[in-house]
């Protein structure tokens, strides 16, 4: 069985960064993927779709180092949906991409344009991967850390 996300798109905030109490920083963003068609009038159409992502330690700490608002990013990750109560005892519901890769595209400017990494130095992080400690031939462990009795504290956000 296989749940892969992959996303282009920009960059709809600033990314969001917390450290829980261990230590670990989780980061959170939304990126905007935008799909053209024309519709049976041959007027050209176009619906975007937004995506909350979620990064966790050593990548959360380079997405709050370098990813900007605007800018274009490519996201690999799995889809996670998550329940909880509210305040209020309400139930609420999130679907968000859990990353484990990422890599800027397009120009330094911002501009969008073409598919090549611009961190501000190919020295400083030319591609950016969540590492694992599982075997090749194994499914990747979590990249986030396992809810510890159950306590809402532990969420993203």
């Amino acid at each position: 069985m296989v749940n892969k996300v992959t996303l282009i798109g920009n960059l709809g905030q600033d990314p969001e960064v917390r450290r829980l109490e261990s230590g670990v920083a989780v980061a959170k963003f939304s990126v905007a993927t935008t799909e053209k068609y024309k519709d049976r009038n041959g007027e050209t159409q176009s619906q975007t779709e937004w995506h909350n992502v979620v990064v966790w330690r050593q990548l959360a700490e380079l997405a709050e180092q370098y990813l900007k608002k605007g800018r274009q990013v490519y996201v690999e990750g799995k889809l996670t949906h998550r329940k909880w109560q509210d305040k209020d005892g309400n139930n609420r519901y999130t679907t968000e991409v859990v990353a484990n890769n990422f890599r800027m595209l397009g120009s330094r400017e911002g501009s969008g344009s073409g598919y090549t990494s611009n961190f501000p130095s190919a020295a400083d992080a030319p591609a950016v991967q969540q590492k694992t400690n599982t075997p090749a031939a194994t499914p990747a462990a979590p990249a986030e850390p396992a809810a510890q009795g159950g306590d809402e504290e532990d969420l993203p956000f």
